[in-house]
């Protein structure tokens, strides 16, 4: 998403309207002090779960997520995931909004919703940083790495979340499971895919680890202090489960892998300059703080082609909902549109980093 226009809020989307009165109703007796009136804005930005900025009585701020309106993939658009997580990590070392309400009644609203608290700050869409000096930069850098790091380092079973996904065969798993969802949305054959979808569980290289782990973790699902380079809120954990931190360490490392485009990421500038770390500098922070000796290369390399692919099954997943009018985004159909060149970028990583295997 490249830019400026994914920022701020904007009126409701017509096919995102709710009943605000309802919603005020309900507030008032699930959330000490709120009063009315209510004003509802829409977050421009996500693809998945529509979020809305809530400006109530006495100048007080939150934030709305609920699921989509409409027929949705399997155990997709999890809220009360989002909530359970959120819940657990607030106070922790991983920062994170403060949870507010849950609300499972669909009669409310019509979709589960859940409610936390609003975190002012800055959000930032472009990776470059772009006004910033080189020493602001490498502070935000380091930041984030910091973060995750805390994240796949917590006890997350004293945290409460020893049953919040299944330990082990995490790959496996992860790749049935995108695969299926996949499947579900399908609009079209895309020939990449189709070897992805036979190369991966096949290639699954050995080992396993298992901690909590955000599933989305991209500069700009981060809020940071309005001055300092420090993250006061981690955002949008609908992807989080128990998983590999590898897989999730890799995700967020694909932005020195891609350049200007619908994400915006890091290739081909000149990162010295502005002084944001290479990718091997970054690779070697992060383990630095977890005490690893360092990362195989093939199975670096899987997981970045694992990622990829993971993207092309969600982009699958909005352009099904483009066509069956429940997208949450205004910029739903342009990233629909784009989950045949991520597929076949995923591919190419396959055949530039696997001896042996064809296109």
């Amino acid at each position: 998403m490249a830019g400026e226009e994914f920022a701020g809020t904007m009126p409701v989307a017509g096919r995102q309207r709710f009943d605000t009165e309802a919603l005020a109703r309900y507030l008032s007796g699930h959330i000490p002090g709120f009063t009315g009136p209510l004003e509802v804005q829409q977050f421009r930005g996500g693809q998945s779960n529509p979020t809305f900025l809530l400006n109530a009585g006495g100048g007080a701020q939150y934030v709305l997520r609920r699921k989509p309106a409409g027929q949705l993939l399997p155990s997709a658009h999890a809220v009360d995931r989002e909530f359970r997580v959120i819940s657990a990590l607030h106070g922790s070392g991983v920062p994170v909004a403060r949870p507010l309400c849950l609300c499972t009644d669909d009669s409310v609203l019509g979709t589960m919703f859940y409610v936390m608290s609003y975190v002012a700050g800055r959000n930032f869409w472009d990776p470059s940083l772009a006004g910033m000096t080189p020493a602001e930069r490498a502070a935000i850098y380091d930041e984030m790495n910091r973060v995750l790091v805390a994240l796949h380092t917590l006890d997350f079973a004293a945290h409460g979340l020893a049953d919040y996904g299944k330990p082990g065969n995490y790959f496996a798993r992860q790749i049935a499971r995108w695969s299926k969802q996949y499947r579900a949305s399908q609009t079209e054959e895309i020939a990449a895919m189709e070897q992805l979808l036979t190369w991966l569980p096949a290639n699954i290289p050995p080992g396993d680890e298992t901690t909590l782990v955000h599933g989305d973790y991209r500069i700009d699902n981060m809020n940071f202090h309005a001055t300092q380079p420090r993250l006061t809120a981690v955002v949008d954990w609908e992807l989080s489960t128990l998983g590999h931190p590898l897989a999730d360490f890799s995700y967020h490392v694909m932005l020195w892998r891609v350049g200007e485009g619908e994400v915006r990421g890091l290739l081909g500038l000149d990162l010295a300059a502005l002084g944001i770390p290479t990718e091997a500098d970054y690779i070697a922070s992060y383990c630095r703080r977890t005490g690893r000796a360092g990362i195989d290369p093939g199975t670096w390399e899987f997981c970045m082609a694992y990622n990829m692919f993971r993207i092309a099954c969600i982009r699958q997943g909005i352009m099904r909902r483009v066509l069956d009018g429940t997208a949450a985004s205004r910029h739903a159909r342009e990233a629909g549109m784009r989950a045949r060149a991520t597929a076949e970028l995923a591919w190419s990583q396959v055949e530039q980093h696997f001896k042996g295997v064809a296109g």
